[in-house]
Protein backbone atom coordinates (compact mmCIF):
# COMPACT_ATOMS: atom_id res chain seq x y z
CA UNK A 1 0.00 0.00 0.00
CA UNK A 2 1.42 2.96 -1.07
CA UNK A 3 1.80 6.20 1.40
CA UNK A 4 -0.70 8.53 -0.10
CA UNK A 5 -3.63 5.33 0.46
CA UNK A 6 -2.68 5.04 4.35
CA UNK A 7 -3.06 8.67 4.52
CA UNK A 8 -6.16 8.51 2.83
CA UNK A 9 -7.44 5.63 4.92
CA UNK A 10 -6.16 7.86 8.61
CA UNK A 11 -8.50 11.00 7.13
CA UNK A 12 -11.27 8.49 6.24
CA UNK A 13 -11.20 6.62 9.70
CA UNK A 14 -10.37 10.13 11.54
CA UNK A 15 -13.53 11.71 9.86
CA UNK A 16 -15.93 8.13 10.36
CA UNK A 17 -14.46 8.55 14.44
CA UNK A 18 -15.74 12.16 14.43
CA UNK A 19 -18.85 12.11 13.00
CA UNK A 20 -20.14 9.05 15.04
CA UNK A 21 -19.06 10.58 18.42
CA UNK A 22 -21.07 14.13 17.12
CA UNK A 23 -23.91 11.68 16.50
CA UNK A 24 -23.90 9.75 19.66
CA UNK A 25 -23.76 13.26 21.97
CA UNK A 26 -27.05 13.94 20.07
CA UNK A 27 -28.64 10.99 19.83
CA UNK A 28 -28.13 9.51 23.35
CA UNK A 29 -28.17 12.59 25.53
CA UNK A 30 -29.31 10.54 28.87
CA UNK A 31 -25.98 9.50 28.73
CA UNK A 32 -23.47 12.12 27.67
CA UNK A 33 -25.35 15.41 28.67
CA UNK A 34 -27.98 16.69 30.80
CA UNK A 35 -30.70 17.42 28.95
CA UNK A 36 -33.48 20.45 29.83
CA UNK A 37 -36.50 17.91 29.72
CA UNK A 38 -35.17 14.62 31.87
CA UNK A 39 -36.57 13.92 34.85
CA UNK A 40 -35.15 14.42 37.97
CA UNK A 41 -32.28 16.37 36.76
CA UNK A 42 -33.92 19.45 37.90
CA UNK A 43 -32.97 18.86 41.37
CA UNK A 44 -29.16 18.71 40.48
CA UNK A 45 -29.16 21.62 39.53
CA UNK A 46 -31.89 23.43 41.47
CA UNK A 47 -31.79 26.89 43.21
CA UNK A 48 -31.75 27.26 46.65
CA UNK A 49 -35.55 28.83 46.47
CA UNK A 50 -36.30 25.46 44.39
CA UNK A 51 -34.87 23.41 46.76
CA UNK A 52 -36.39 25.25 49.65
CA UNK A 53 -39.90 25.02 48.12
CA UNK A 54 -39.81 21.04 47.28
CA UNK A 55 -39.92 20.61 51.13
CA UNK A 56 -42.84 22.21 51.12
CA UNK A 57 -45.85 19.45 52.02
CA UNK A 58 -49.05 19.61 53.14
CA UNK A 59 -47.64 19.08 57.03
CA UNK A 60 -45.71 22.24 56.88
CA UNK A 61 -48.18 24.05 54.82
CA UNK A 62 -50.86 22.99 57.99
CA UNK A 63 -48.06 23.89 60.37
CA UNK A 64 -47.60 27.25 59.45
CA UNK A 65 -51.33 28.09 59.23
CA UNK A 66 -51.97 26.61 62.64
CA UNK A 67 -49.26 28.01 64.80
CA UNK A 68 -49.58 31.60 64.89
CA UNK A 69 -53.28 30.46 67.03
CA UNK A 70 -51.51 27.87 69.37
CA UNK A 71 -50.85 29.65 72.85
CA UNK A 72 -49.55 28.80 75.95
CA UNK A 73 -51.36 28.91 79.22
CA UNK A 74 -49.89 29.59 82.82
CA UNK A 75 -52.53 29.57 85.54
CA UNK A 76 -52.12 30.16 89.54
CA UNK A 77 -54.57 28.48 91.17
CA UNK A 78 -55.32 28.15 94.79
CA UNK A 79 -55.98 24.15 96.19
CA UNK A 80 -56.65 23.88 100.01
CA UNK A 81 -54.81 20.89 102.01
CA UNK A 82 -55.58 19.16 105.20
CA UNK A 83 -53.38 18.44 107.72
CA UNK A 84 -53.69 15.34 110.59
CA UNK A 85 -51.26 14.42 113.25
CA UNK A 86 -51.30 11.10 113.16
CA UNK A 87 -51.08 10.87 116.70
CA UNK A 88 -54.64 12.12 116.84
CA UNK A 89 -56.33 9.38 115.01
CA UNK A 90 -58.85 8.47 117.78
CA UNK A 91 -62.42 9.05 117.27
CA UNK A 92 -61.95 11.52 120.50
CA UNK A 93 -58.88 13.37 120.18
CA UNK A 94 -60.21 14.05 116.43
CA UNK A 95 -62.86 16.12 117.60
CA UNK A 96 -60.47 18.02 120.27
CA UNK A 97 -58.38 18.48 117.38
CA UNK A 98 -60.00 19.45 113.99
CA UNK A 99 -57.58 18.80 111.11
CA UNK A 100 -55.99 21.75 109.84
CA UNK A 101 -57.32 23.50 106.67
CA UNK A 102 -54.45 25.63 104.62
CA UNK A 103 -54.52 26.90 101.14
CA UNK A 104 -51.58 26.78 98.39
CA UNK A 105 -51.24 28.56 95.72
CA UNK A 106 -50.21 26.29 92.75
CA UNK A 107 -48.64 27.03 89.43
CA UNK A 108 -49.75 25.18 86.15
CA UNK A 109 -49.21 25.28 82.67
CA UNK A 110 -51.26 24.25 79.79
CA UNK A 111 -51.72 24.37 75.78
CA UNK A 112 -54.37 26.42 74.20
CA UNK A 113 -55.35 27.70 70.80
CA UNK A 114 -57.95 30.79 69.79
CA UNK A 115 -60.77 29.72 67.89
CA UNK A 116 -62.27 33.59 66.49
CA UNK A 117 -60.74 36.46 66.05
CA UNK A 118 -62.35 38.67 69.09
CA UNK A 119 -60.07 36.66 71.15
CA UNK A 120 -61.91 33.23 72.37
CA UNK A 121 -59.64 30.42 73.52
CA UNK A 122 -60.28 26.95 74.12
CA UNK A 123 -58.47 24.95 76.59
CA UNK A 124 -58.84 21.79 79.20
CA UNK A 125 -60.99 22.65 82.33
CA UNK A 126 -58.48 20.73 83.89
CA UNK A 127 -55.87 23.29 82.83
CA UNK A 128 -57.52 26.18 84.48
CA UNK A 129 -59.61 24.67 87.34
CA UNK A 130 -59.83 26.58 90.35
CA UNK A 131 -57.58 29.49 88.63
CA UNK A 132 -57.31 32.70 90.36
CA UNK A 133 -55.29 33.41 87.66
CA UNK A 134 -54.68 32.93 83.88
CA UNK A 135 -52.29 34.53 81.23
CA UNK A 136 -52.24 33.56 77.83
CA UNK A 137 -48.97 33.65 75.97
CA UNK A 138 -49.38 34.18 71.89
CA UNK A 139 -46.76 33.07 69.58
CA UNK A 140 -45.24 36.72 69.66
CA UNK A 141 -44.40 36.92 72.89
CA UNK A 142 -47.44 38.82 73.75
CA UNK A 143 -48.89 38.10 76.80
CA UNK A 144 -52.69 38.74 77.93
CA UNK A 145 -55.00 38.45 81.26
CA UNK A 146 -57.80 36.07 80.07
CA UNK A 147 -61.13 35.49 81.45
CA UNK A 148 -62.84 32.77 81.95
CA UNK A 149 -66.28 32.92 79.87
CA UNK A 150 -67.46 29.42 80.97
CA UNK A 151 -66.78 25.46 81.66
CA UNK A 152 -68.14 22.37 81.38
CA UNK A 153 -66.69 20.27 84.30
CA UNK A 154 -67.72 16.56 82.35
CA UNK A 155 -66.60 17.43 79.49
CA UNK A 156 -63.64 19.05 80.18
CA UNK A 157 -63.44 21.91 78.57
CA UNK A 158 -63.20 25.84 79.42
CA UNK A 159 -63.57 28.72 77.18
CA UNK A 160 -61.54 32.03 78.09
CA UNK A 161 -61.70 35.26 76.40
CA UNK A 162 -58.81 37.78 76.08
CA UNK A 163 -58.72 41.32 74.28
CA UNK A 164 -57.77 41.74 70.93
CA UNK A 165 -59.13 41.81 67.43
CA UNK A 166 -58.62 40.47 64.03
CA UNK A 167 -55.93 37.78 66.33
CA UNK A 168 -55.34 34.56 64.06
CA UNK A 169 -57.73 31.35 64.65
CA UNK A 170 -58.14 27.87 63.69
CA UNK A 171 -61.15 26.83 61.68
CA UNK A 172 -62.99 24.25 63.01
CA UNK A 173 -63.03 21.14 60.74
CA UNK A 174 -65.89 18.15 60.65
CA UNK A 175 -64.48 15.35 63.46
CA UNK A 176 -67.37 12.30 62.12
CA UNK A 177 -65.58 13.10 58.84
CA UNK A 178 -62.02 12.08 60.26
CA UNK A 179 -60.02 9.19 58.58
CA UNK A 180 -58.57 6.07 60.26
CA UNK A 181 -55.07 6.71 59.09
CA UNK A 182 -55.32 10.27 58.14
CA UNK A 183 -52.25 12.25 59.19
CA UNK A 184 -53.21 14.13 62.82
CA UNK A 185 -51.01 16.59 63.77
CA UNK A 186 -51.07 18.07 67.56
CA UNK A 187 -49.24 21.19 69.09
CA UNK A 188 -48.99 22.14 72.31
CA UNK A 189 -46.99 23.27 75.38
CA UNK A 190 -45.27 20.15 76.97
CA UNK A 191 -42.71 20.67 79.94
CA UNK A 192 -43.61 24.37 79.51
CA UNK A 193 -41.27 25.02 76.29
CA UNK A 194 -43.68 27.51 74.75
CA UNK A 195 -43.24 29.93 77.91
CA UNK A 196 -39.26 29.34 76.73
CA UNK A 197 -39.55 30.15 72.72
CA UNK A 198 -42.87 31.52 71.86
CA UNK A 199 -43.78 28.84 69.77
CA UNK A 200 -45.48 25.82 70.13
CA UNK A 201 -43.93 22.17 69.97
CA UNK A 202 -45.27 20.18 66.70
CA UNK A 203 -45.71 16.40 66.51
CA UNK A 204 -46.69 14.15 64.07
CA UNK A 205 -48.59 10.86 63.69
CA UNK A 206 -51.86 9.45 62.32
CA UNK A 207 -55.73 8.82 63.56
CA UNK A 208 -54.98 5.50 65.23
CA UNK A 209 -58.95 4.66 65.81
CA UNK A 210 -62.00 7.38 66.78
CA UNK A 211 -65.29 7.37 68.72
CA UNK A 212 -63.77 5.52 72.18
CA UNK A 213 -65.40 5.82 75.48
CA UNK A 214 -63.98 6.00 78.79
CA UNK A 215 -66.31 5.65 82.17
CA UNK A 216 -66.11 8.57 84.07
CA UNK A 217 -63.02 8.97 86.08
CA UNK A 218 -61.78 9.53 89.47
CA UNK A 219 -62.52 13.50 89.23
CA UNK A 220 -66.06 12.65 87.52
CA UNK A 221 -65.53 13.90 83.74
CA UNK A 222 -67.00 12.10 80.89
CA UNK A 223 -64.66 11.11 77.95
CA UNK A 224 -66.77 10.15 74.76
CA UNK A 225 -66.53 9.50 71.14
CA UNK A 226 -62.76 10.25 71.96
CA UNK A 227 -60.08 10.56 68.51
CA UNK A 228 -57.32 8.55 69.50
CA UNK A 229 -53.99 9.63 67.84
CA UNK A 230 -50.10 8.60 68.11
CA UNK A 231 -49.04 11.91 67.72
CA UNK A 232 -47.13 12.31 70.62
CA UNK A 233 -48.68 14.29 73.74
CA UNK A 234 -47.24 14.50 77.10
CA UNK A 235 -47.35 16.74 80.34
CA UNK A 236 -48.25 20.55 78.74
CA UNK A 237 -50.13 19.18 75.74
CA UNK A 238 -53.24 19.08 77.47
CA UNK A 239 -55.89 21.68 75.82
CA UNK A 240 -53.61 22.25 72.84
CA UNK A 241 -55.04 21.96 68.84
CA UNK A 242 -55.61 18.07 66.84
CA UNK A 243 -55.38 19.34 63.36
CA UNK A 244 -55.93 17.49 60.26
CA UNK A 245 -53.22 18.21 57.01
CA UNK A 246 -55.99 20.69 56.09
CA UNK A 247 -55.16 23.16 58.93
CA UNK A 248 -58.57 22.33 60.62
CA UNK A 249 -59.47 21.74 64.14
CA UNK A 250 -60.41 18.13 64.52
CA UNK A 251 -59.94 17.67 68.16
CA UNK A 252 -57.83 18.84 71.24
CA UNK A 253 -55.47 17.06 73.20
CA UNK A 254 -57.11 16.01 76.11
CA UNK A 255 -55.35 12.47 77.88
CA UNK A 256 -52.70 10.04 77.22
CA UNK A 257 -52.69 6.66 78.18
CA UNK A 258 -48.79 5.74 79.77
CA UNK A 259 -46.52 3.83 82.20
CA UNK A 260 -43.99 6.34 82.66
CA UNK A 261 -45.62 9.84 82.08
CA UNK A 262 -44.31 10.31 78.82
CA UNK A 263 -46.03 9.72 75.71
CA UNK A 264 -46.39 5.96 74.22
CA UNK A 265 -48.48 6.49 71.06
CA UNK A 266 -51.83 6.12 72.95
CA UNK A 267 -53.14 10.19 73.17
CA UNK A 268 -57.09 10.82 73.22
CA UNK A 269 -58.50 14.63 71.92
CA UNK A 270 -62.25 15.46 72.25
CA UNK A 271 -63.70 15.84 68.54
CA UNK A 272 -64.40 19.01 67.46
CA UNK A 273 -67.74 18.77 67.20
CA UNK A 274 -68.22 18.23 70.64
CA UNK A 275 -65.76 21.37 70.89
CA UNK A 276 -67.91 23.73 68.84
CA UNK A 277 -71.50 22.63 70.39
CA UNK A 278 -70.34 23.45 74.00
CA UNK A 279 -68.57 26.85 72.76
CA UNK A 280 -71.85 27.82 71.50
CA UNK A 281 -73.37 27.38 74.81
CA UNK A 282 -70.46 28.75 76.87
CA UNK A 283 -70.76 31.63 74.96
CA UNK A 284 -74.88 32.03 75.16
CA UNK A 285 -75.38 30.58 78.70
CA UNK A 286 -71.55 30.64 80.42
CA UNK A 287 -71.94 27.36 82.09
CA UNK A 288 -73.12 23.99 80.86
CA UNK A 289 -75.10 22.48 84.31
CA UNK A 290 -75.46 18.68 84.12
CA UNK A 291 -76.36 18.57 88.11
CA UNK A 292 -80.26 17.50 86.59
CA UNK A 293 -82.99 15.15 88.38
CA UNK A 294 -85.34 12.59 87.09
CA UNK A 295 -86.82 11.33 90.54
CA UNK A 296 -87.39 7.77 89.86
CA UNK A 297 -86.03 4.36 91.05
CA UNK A 298 -85.53 1.18 88.42
CA UNK A 299 -84.42 -2.26 88.02
CA UNK A 300 -83.46 -4.60 84.77
CA UNK A 301 -86.38 -6.29 83.76
CA UNK A 302 -85.76 -9.72 84.04
CA UNK A 303 -88.44 -13.00 82.74
CA UNK A 304 -90.18 -13.27 85.53
CA UNK A 305 -90.63 -9.49 85.84
CA UNK A 306 -91.58 -9.78 81.57
CA UNK A 307 -93.91 -12.74 82.46
CA UNK A 308 -96.03 -10.82 84.96
CA UNK A 309 -96.02 -7.47 82.81
CA UNK A 310 -97.19 -9.36 79.52
CA UNK A 311 -94.09 -7.67 77.78
CA UNK A 312 -93.86 -8.94 74.57
CA UNK A 313 -89.85 -9.57 75.34
CA UNK A 314 -87.74 -9.37 78.53
CA UNK A 315 -85.46 -6.06 77.94
CA UNK A 316 -85.53 -2.38 79.47
CA UNK A 317 -86.04 -1.01 82.89
CA UNK A 318 -88.50 -1.13 85.47
CA UNK A 319 -89.83 1.56 87.05
CA UNK A 320 -89.82 0.85 90.72
CA UNK A 321 -90.21 4.35 93.03
CA UNK A 322 -91.31 7.68 91.77
CA UNK A 323 -90.31 10.14 94.05
CA UNK A 324 -93.52 12.96 94.81
CA UNK A 325 -92.64 16.45 93.08
CA UNK A 326 -89.57 15.21 90.94
CA UNK A 327 -89.93 15.75 86.58
CA UNK A 328 -91.04 11.91 86.37
CA UNK A 329 -94.29 12.50 88.56
CA UNK A 330 -95.21 15.22 87.05
CA UNK A 331 -94.59 13.92 83.52
CA UNK A 332 -96.69 11.66 84.24
CA UNK A 333 -95.19 8.55 85.11
CA UNK A 334 -95.89 5.35 86.68
CA UNK A 335 -94.82 2.17 88.62
CA UNK A 336 -94.48 -0.35 87.03
CA UNK A 337 -93.63 1.43 83.40
CA UNK A 338 -91.06 -0.16 81.52
CA UNK A 339 -88.56 2.21 79.96
CA UNK A 340 -87.95 0.89 76.40
CA UNK A 341 -85.83 3.95 75.06
CA UNK A 342 -84.68 7.29 76.13
CA UNK A 343 -84.75 10.21 73.25
CA UNK A 344 -84.57 7.37 70.48
CA UNK A 345 -81.46 5.32 72.29
CA UNK A 346 -83.01 1.58 72.88
CA UNK A 347 -82.27 0.41 76.57
CA UNK A 348 -81.74 -3.19 77.15
CA UNK A 349 -81.28 -2.69 81.26
CA UNK A 350 -80.13 -0.24 83.46
CA UNK A 351 -76.44 -0.08 82.54
CA UNK A 352 -77.75 0.63 78.83
CA UNK A 353 -80.17 3.25 80.43
CA UNK A 354 -77.26 5.00 81.98
CA UNK A 355 -75.14 4.84 78.87
CA UNK A 356 -77.98 6.51 76.75
CA UNK A 357 -78.63 9.09 79.74
CA UNK A 358 -74.81 9.78 79.01
CA UNK A 359 -75.06 10.02 75.17
CA UNK A 360 -77.62 12.64 74.93
CA UNK A 361 -75.51 15.03 76.90
CA UNK A 362 -78.02 16.41 78.67
CA UNK A 363 -78.61 19.01 80.47
CA UNK A 364 -81.13 21.77 83.64
CA UNK A 365 -83.64 22.70 81.43
CA UNK A 366 -83.73 19.74 78.39
CA UNK A 367 -86.45 17.64 77.62
CA UNK A 368 -86.44 13.51 78.13
CA UNK A 369 -88.13 11.64 75.75
CA UNK A 370 -88.75 8.20 77.45
CA UNK A 371 -90.77 5.35 75.44
CA UNK A 372 -92.63 3.65 78.27
CA UNK A 373 -94.47 0.09 77.92
CA UNK A 374 -97.55 0.57 79.93
CA UNK A 375 -100.79 -2.09 80.06
CA UNK A 376 -99.58 -3.58 76.92
CA UNK A 377 -99.12 -0.50 74.81
CA UNK A 378 -96.04 1.65 73.77
CA UNK A 379 -96.05 5.45 74.57
CA UNK A 380 -94.27 8.57 74.77
CA UNK A 381 -93.40 10.66 77.79
CA UNK A 382 -91.57 13.73 77.72
CA UNK A 383 -90.38 15.35 80.83
CA UNK A 384 -88.48 18.63 81.49
CA UNK A 385 -84.94 18.09 83.74
CA UNK A 386 -84.38 20.12 86.91
CA UNK A 387 -82.00 21.30 88.97
CA UNK A 388 -81.09 18.26 91.65
CA UNK A 389 -82.27 18.74 94.39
Amino acid sequence: MTLSKVIVNFFAGLIIGVGLIVAGWWIVPDITRPHPHQPGVESAYASDDQITASRQNAITRAVQAVSPAVVGINVISVREYRSRDPFFNDPLFRGLFPPQVYRQKVENLGSGYVVSSDGYVLTNEHVVHAATQVVVTMTDGSKHDAKIVGYDFDRDIALLKIDGNHLPFIPFGNSDDVIIGEWAIAFGNPFGLFSIHDQPTVTVGVISAKDRDFDRNDEGRIYQNMIQTDAAINRGNSGGPLVNSLGQLIGMNTMIFTEGGGSIGLGFAIPANTLKETVDALRERGSIDRDFWIGLEIQDVTRIVALSLHLPEARGVVVTEIEKGSPADDAGMEVPDVITAINGIRVDDSQSAQLALRNSDLRVGDKLKLTVFREGKSREITLKLTKKK
